[in-house]
């Protein structure tokens, strides 16, 4: 394999599962695959969290897609698969998932943590956290950590 492949990047409004996303990325030449899963926790910065819902800008799919290609063009011979989702979410709900397959797990780990750190930062998606005492707070894109 002489360039990286993107076998999926989509802003989707269904539930998104990391069996899917390494069943994605499954082959022959890929004898590591590393995911990440961004799961909704029940809490943020000392407050609890009961809930929360992300919005996406009209160009979210695209620019994910462009973050996916990126990395693909970076790391020689990976698979990726990467999705946010929107609209509501409870605790526990997949938020982001991602994997990337490669020859060897160096490589699938580098490209892994480099294509959530570009999907946080540069995908316009926003997130509204309602918090158990009744307050709500917005979360823009590229503040996520």
């Amino acid at each position: 394999m002489t360039t990286g492949e993107v076998v999926h990047a989509a802003v989707a409004d269904t539930p998104i599962t990391p069996e899917e996303a390494h069943a994605g990325v499954d082959s022959p030449y890929c004898g590591a695959v590393v995911g990440f899963s961004g799961v909704v926790r029940d809490h943020d910065g000392g407050r609890d969290v009961r809930s929360l819902s992300y919005s996406a800008h009209p160009s979210a799919g695209r620019v994910i897609r462009e973050v996916a290609e990126e990395i693909a063009a970076r790391h020689d011979g990976i698979r990726i698969w990467v999705a946010h989702r929107v609209g509501p979410l409870a605790i526990g709900d997949q938020a982001l998932v991602a994997a990337v397959g490669a020859a060897h797990r160096g490589e699938a780990f580098r490209a892994c943590s480099d294509l959530v750190d570009l999907v946080k930062e540069r995908v316009p998606i926003w997130k509204e956290q309602f918090f158990t005492d009744g307050s709500v707070e917005w979360v823009g894109a590229g503040a996520e950590q």
